[in-house]
């Protein structure tokens, strides 16, 4: 599945529930030109609303990213791991943030594990907060963590686990690229 798709699959999960922008818009809490974005120029600022959008259409965010095949077990080897989607912040052109899913074709799946690379970036974090769990391990490079008032900084090998309804922001530390395995949990 090309990364494009994940804007076409929300469009059409929206479409066959005969959603007007606007009224997606009230469900959702999000502006119709922030829907517009995703859905046609593939723009996400971060999970949070990825998933009130998914919430708002009564599916899990996984749906997004799958060909709805379960598969037991399912192995993602290193050189056929695919970038599902990118986040970018609001004033940089390229992804701050790639996204590669490990559990794509895993229909039945309660976490979503990813493999995401984080580019340093300028300017304020943006915290965001969601219902569920976020499990990180730093692979390489330096990543912050924000979470609530608390602030680290960790390094390959270390790890973070924490309740995700909690205000938090990730981010690469210095100037280098930080590579990150996160698994997330949404409670359905």
């Amino acid at each position: 599945m090309s990364k494009a798709k994940v804007g076409q699959r929300i469009k059409k999960f929206r479409e066959k529930q005969g959603l007007s922008l606007e009224e997606f818009s009230n469900r959702t809490g999000l502006g119709i030109d922030f829907l517009e974005a995703v859905e046609e120029k593939e723009k996400y600022p971060s999970l949070g609303p990825l998933l009130k959008i998914a919430r708002a259409l009564g599916v899990r965010l996984g749906t997004f990213l799958d060909d709805q095949v379960s598969k037991d077990p399912l192995i993602v080897k290193l050189g056929g791991r695919q970038e599902e989607f990118s986040m970018h912040s609001d004033k940089e052109k390229t992804a701050s943030m790639k996204y590669f899913s490990l559990a794509k074709g895993k229909s039945d799946r309660h976490m979503e594990p990813f493999f995401i690379e984080i580019q340093p970036e300028d300017g304020e974090p943006k915290m965001t907060s969601h219902e569920g769990e976020e499990f990180i391990i730093v692979v390489s490079g330096k990543l912050k963590v924000v979470y609530g008032k608390e602030e680290s900084v960790l390094e390959a090998g270390d790890s973070v686990y924490f309740n995700s309804v909690v205000p938090h922001y990730v981010a690469a530390e210095g100037s280098e690229r930080c590579d990150i395995y996160a698994v997330l949990y949404f409670p359905e």
